[in-house]
């Protein structure tokens, strides 16, 4: 079986220190790109999270999710991803049965483990504590979900005949992602039977997944892979790149933050481990099409969301990259 090829963009709605922006007006351009990408046929959105930065990185997608809800039509909706540790999963199953039926059955749920001490400590929560945490968390959704009552005992949830309404509109609820950094998180997601979202190196992180739906007699091709990638369409890459590198530079600044304070240890982000590929593609529609080809081809990948408003660069010049990319490079790449 062969997935379709699915585009996105993706935001983390953050305001670079200093530069004078709001975060009201961040959240209005977020909205304002949303509905164009959802009228230019792209689509997915993605929304990530974290906590407790100056800069406003999206530390809560449920809202800005139900705004997106409401004026779109056909754009799927999803995280990139949630840190499900750190919700009571009876509640995220509420909010995002909420969002389901406001949307029309659009929504979908990408579920990270987290590696934050500081964001555990300030939930209460134990950073020893997220596998158990992040297992019986689906385990709970999937039960919220259903036409039955939960009843889950296990080590961090004790729940007895809580029946969650509403349900979702799509049965058995939203389609659930799990991303793996680790070998251990592609097991996961095939354990628990959901999509990827892979980050890392392919023999850490896609391959056990595939390898372990095939021996259990599933077909890796009836699931989607999805990675963040970004697009920019340039003529001239001397003079458009510079200000989208400088704002890149700024985003990754804050992992590379995380990746010194966590006691964990990832590949993602080490070159000499060969990471899947999340570095932009940047030149003339042909290059662009070219490379993502190519990058389809050799992972697999089903699903790419480009970033829609990387910090600091100015919303008028993304909206006309993301025209460039819908209009001149991804018609070409779904019909390969």
């Amino acid at each position: 079986m062969v997935q379709p090829i699915r585009f996105g963009v993706m935001y983390d709605c953050r305001v670079r220190p200093g530069s004078g922006e709001s975060m009201r007006a961040v959240y209005g351009a977020t909205l304002e790109q949303v509905k164009l990408a959802d009228q230019l046929g792209i689509d997915l959105v993605w929304f990530t999270e974290h906590h407790f930065l100056e800069d406003g990185y999206l530390p809560a997608f449920q809202p800005l999710a139900g705004a997106v809800a409401a004026v779109t039509d056909r754009i799927r909706i999803s995280t990139d991803i949630t840190l499900l540790p750190l919700y009571h999963p009876l509640r995220l199953a509420e909010e995002m049965a909420v969002l389901d039926q406001i949307s029309g059955g659009r929504m979908e749920l990408g579920i990270g483990m987290g590696y934050v001490p500081d964001e555990f400590r300030a939930f209460g929560r134990s950073l020893n504590q997220r596998v158990s945490l992040t297992e019986e968390g689906i385990e709970i959704l999937r039960q919220a979900w259903s036409d039955e009552p939960v009843n889950f005992h296990g080590k961090r949830y004790d729940i007895d005949a809580i029946n969650v309404y509403p349900k979702p509109l799509q049965e058995g609820g939203p389609p659930l992602w799990i991303a793996a950094m680790k070998t251990a998180g592609a097991l996961r997601a095939a354990r628990f039977d959901t999509h990827l979202l892979p980050q890392g190196p392919r023999v850490e992180v896609l391959d056990p997944w595939r390898d372990a739906l095939t021996a259990s007699g599933r077909d890796p091709g009836s699931y989607r892979v999805g990675i963040a990638r970004s697009i920019l369409v340039t003529e001239d890459p001397e003079r458009d790149w510079p200000a989208v590198r400088e704002a890149e530079r700024y985003r990754m600044s804050v992992y590379q933050r995380y990746f010194a304070e966590t006691p964990d240890v990832y590949a993602w982000g080490n070159k000499d481990a060969h990471p899947i590929p999340q570095t932009w593609i940047v030149g003339d529609p042909d290059h662009c099409v070219a490379e993502l080809q190519r990058f389809i081809a050799e992972y697999g990948v089903t699903d790419i969301s480009m970033l829609g408003l990387p910090p600091g660069l100015d919303s008028e010049v993304t909206g006309r990259n993301l025209e460039r990319v819908a209009n001149e490079v991804l018609p070409r790449v779904r019909a390969a």
